[in-house]
Formats: C-alpha cells, sequence, structure tokens
C-alpha cells in the first residue's frame, strides 16, 4: 500500500459531517474530506487530457471503406463531451474516484481494422452495439462467466499485444519508420525514416518527446505523458515559426488565431446501428464485436479492481462496492462512445493517479469531468498538436502496457506458446482480431493435444471455431462457390 494511500485510509477524526453532499458520496465515511476529492480530481484529468489529442489523432488519420475521414476538431469536441459526461455519472452513480473516456486500444481497432472494412457510421454503430451486448452481459451475469472462461495469461497476452500495437502505430504515424516501396524489389517490408535515415525537424521532435517522455516516466513523474505532450508541442511551434518545414502532416504547430471556440458537435448522432451488415459478412462483424466486446471486457474488470484496491475499498472478500452498477455504467460509456462518434469508451487506469491524491469518492468525479466540460471550448489549442509530438505518448502507453508480460508463465509451452502467438501477430499483421484469433485458436488445439480437451470452456471451443472459419473464409466460400 503506498504512503498516500495509507494517509487518505486514516479514519477522520472528526464526527460524519452532516452536509447532504458529504452523505451522498460518504466523504468523511471513507476518510476523505472535500479537499483531497477535489485533488483528487485534477490529478486524474491532468494524467488522461491527453486523449483529448491522442483519440483524434488515431481516429483521424485513418479512413473508412471509401476513403473518408473524420474531422480532427468534431473529434476533440466528441472525446470531451463523452468523458465530462459519462465520468460525472460514474461518480454520481457508482460513487468511485473512476474517470472514464475512449478507450486506447478500442479506437485502434476501430479506426485500422473496423473502419477500413465499413462507412464511418457503421462502424461506429458497431461500437454502440458492442456497448449494449456488454449491457446486457452485466444484467444477465455472463460477463463474469466470460471472464472466467479465458485463461489469465491470454488476458494479459492481448493487452501486451494492443501495446505493441499502439506503439508501432506511433512509430508509423511519425514516419519513424515507413514501408520499404515494392520497387526496391526487396523483403524488408519496412524501414527507419522515409529513406533508411532520419531526417527533418518532424522527426526531431518526435525524437526528442520519446526521450522525454520516457524520461519523465522513468522519474515517475505525475502526467508524464501529458506533460511530453505539451511541451513538444511548444518546441514544434518554436521550430515551424523558425525554421523552413515543407509539412508536418495532419497539424501544423501554430497558434490559432482564437483561443476559445465554440464546440462542434458535428459527429453527435452521426451512427448507423445497423449498417454494417450490410458493408462486411455476418462472421466478420461477430468476431470484430468480439474483438471490441473482449478488449473493452479485461480492460474495465481490471481497472476497476486495480483503483479501488488501490483506495483501500475493497471488501473483505475483495469485492467493489457498486460494482454491478459500475459495469453498467461503463457498458453505458461505450453506448455513448459509438453514438458521438469518439470510440468506445471505458475506465481509466490513470484514475489511481486521484487516488493517490486522496480521492476515495465519486466527489472527484465531478472535479474530473466539469474539467472535461470545460475542454469543449478549448478546441483550437487542443488541434494544434502535431502527430510527431503527439505520437511518443502511443509509445509510451505501448511499454505500459507491454509490461504485463512479465505475468505470463512462459516456461509452460501450452499457455506460453499462444500467449507469444497473440502478441507477435497482432502488430505483424496489424490486426488486433488476428492476435486474439491466433492465440485461441493454438490455445485450444494445445490444450486438446494434450488431452485436457474436456477443461477448455465451451465459450473458447465456440469462439476458436468462428476464429477458424475467419481464417480460412477465402477457401470455405471457393468450396461453397460464393466466389
Amino acid at each position: 500500500m503506498s504512503d498516500s494511500q495509507q494517509v487518505a485510509d486514516k479514519p477522520d477524526s472528526r464526527p460524519p459531517a452532516g452536509n447532504g453532499v458529504d452523505r451522498f458520496f460518504k466523504i468523511s465515511a471513507r476518510g476523505s474530506t472535500v479537499g483531497r476529492e477535489i485533488r483528487g480530481g485534477f490529478a486524474t484529468f491532468f494524467t488522461m487530457a491527453y486523449i483529448l489529442v491522442l483519440n483524434p489523432l488515431i481516429l483521424g488519420s485513418a479512413k473508412d471503406k471509401f476513403g473518408e475521414q473524420l474531422d480532427p476538431v468534431q473529434l476533440t469536441t466528441a472525446t470531451a463531451l463523452v468523458a465530462a459526461v459519462m465520468t460525472i455519472i460514474m461518480g454520481v452513480g457508482g460513487n468511485l474516484p473512476l474517470a472514464l473516456a475512449a478507450g486506447l486500444g478500442l479506437n485502434a481497432v476501430v479506426a485500422f481494422q473496423v473502419a477500413p472494412l465499413m462507412g464511418w457510421d457503421d462502424a461506429m454503430g458497431l461500437i454502440v452495439l458492442e456497448g449494449l451486448l456488454i449491457c446486457v452481459l452485466v444484467v444477465t451475469g455472463l460477463r463474469e462467466a466470460v471472464m472466467h472462461a479465458i485463461p489469465q495469461a491470454l488476458k494479459q497476452a492481448i493487452g501486451v499485444g494492443i501495446g505493441l500495437f499502439i506503439a508501432l502505430i506511433g512509430f508509423v504515424d511519425a514516419g519513424f519508420v515507413t514501408r520499404v516501396p515494392d520497387a526496391a524489389n526487396t523483403t524488408v517490408p519496412v524501414q527507419l525514416g522515409g529513406t533508411g535515415t532520419l531526417a527533418g525537424w518532424p522527426m526531431l521532435v518526435f525524437c526528442a518527446g520519446v526521450l522525454l517522455t520516457v524520461a519523465l516516466l522513468a522519474r515517475k513523474v505525475r502526467g508524464a505523458i501529458l506533460v511530453s505532450i505539451v511541451v513538444m508541442t511548444l518546441v514544434a511551434m518554436v521550430i515551424n515559426a523558425l525554421a523552413d518545414v515543407p509539412t508536418w502532416g495532419l497539424t501544423t504547430p501554430a497558434w490559432p488565431d482564437s483561443v476559445v471556440s465554440a464546440p462542434d458537435f458535428g459527429l453527435i448522432g452521426d451512427f448507423s446501428l445497423f449498417g454494417a451488415f450490410g458493408q462486411a459478412g455476418v462472421i466478420t462483424i461477430v468476431l470484430l464485436v468480439f474483438t471490441l466486446v473482449l478488449s473493452d471486457f479485461f480492460d474495465t474488470m481490471g481497472t476497476v479492481v486495480g483503483v479501488s484496491a488501490e483506495a483501500g475499498l475493497l471488501d473483505e472478500q475483495g469485492k467493489v462496492p457498486n460494482l454491478g452498477r459500475v459495469l453498467l455504467i461503463d457498458g453505458a460509456a461505450a453506448v455513448a462512445g459509438g453514438a458521438a462518434s469518439s470510440s468506445s469508451a471505458t475506465s481509466y487506469v490513470e484514475s489511481a493517479a486521484g487516488v493517490g491524491e486522496g480521492a476515495r469518492t465519486g466527489f472527484a468525479n465531478l472535479v474530473t469531468g466539469g474539467l472535461f466540460a470545460l475542454a469543449l471550448f478549448l478546441t483550437p489549442v487542443l488541434t494544434i498538436v502535431p502527430l510527431q509530438a503527439a505520437a511518443p505518448a502511443l509509445v509510451a502507453v505501448g511499454f505500459l502496457m507491454m509490461t504485463q508480460v512479465r505475468h505470463i508463465p512462459w516456461d509452460r509451452y501450452d499457455i506460453a506458446i499462444p500467449a507469444f502467438l497473440t502478441i507477435a501477430v497482432m502488430p505483424f499483421t496489424y490486426s488486433i482480431t488476428n492476435g486474439i484469433g491466433a492465440g485461441f485458436v493454438a490455445y485450444v488445439l494445445i490444450q486438446a493435444v494434450l488431452g485436457r480437451a474436456k477443461e477448455i470452456h465451451w465459450l473458447l471451443w465456440g469462439t476458436s471455431a468462428l476464429f477458424l472459419v475467419y481464417f480460412a473464409i477465402d477457401p470455405i466460400e471457393q468450396i461453397l462457390g460464393v466466389k
């Protein structure tokens, strides 16, 4: 238990306050104070505010099936709106210091896995369906059943694989890694920079940003990712003003004419609930929804339990207070994210920063959510961040997700091989779905040949069968005469 937790958990010697806010949020009962809750709310916001830059970066840099791209300004507004509303709802309804926003990893699935198969409105409709499905699973109690069906090592491998995938996206978006032109007639698929070397001021900004970010993380500076983005954006603005830079890519780091502007809600409600089924096959849609649910599932469960444990809120049985309500709100956040076209929203592990500052109740969420609401009017400032200043954050998040690899039992080949395939296939095929499928199929196969077929949960058998069809869809279509 951290020192900050011990201090924050120390019971207040004063009698419980009599005001309604204190009683509603149980601030005194949980050994906290309004001051600690406010500090915790600020800390959580500043450690996760980077999503206001990264979510538009990831979603805005991708194209859908028809070559359309989402507007970065509208994406920033949608991201801030969903984070503000759902964080406040979690505070009031779940009474946990647990903030929500567009999920990293989930937005990568939408941008690079789902959108290329359909239009953006169809892709966001799938997010709404995913959120509704999670809500149903929570209400029926099936969410816990699915959780128990998948081995812990595979859950961890999925997180590690997504981390490597996100890091690769960061390197590619910044231009640090590029595709070798086919005309080169070489078997090497990628190279350093555009010509095998690093060149240009934007690349310097990216490299310096990576070094700054890892240095801040190593020193355990709170808000390290956000600090790096801000500092390197300022550096990029100075360079852009003094040097001759041909292009920065999607965003040029120049100070806007106005710092404050009215929010652009153009993407809100722009989704098609069942349009995806007309753009891709049913099996593909089922697997995509499954991937989204799976990613959201385990990320949320780990975050909720971890943050609650750090806050000292688990009961004697290790259970989270109001867990059913918390999971239902998290599912509703996925629905809200899809409906706003900002991708699935989920609980953030960065909420632990607020807990470290003393937050123990949902009152801290009112502060965090209020700051996200304020960000709605600061879009011009948020949209001057160039890719090269924001991409180091993707590399850093990839590292943080990669740390889960230490929990995988690498000396047990029956577990380690499926975990390795899950981790490796994701970045190498630029597909989270492919990685999960490779791991599931390998796990079921290995357990079966070792005589443990009866130990495999029926949900894993069914899912692996779907993935087999997914991987073999081309020969199956040829056999059935579809092609």
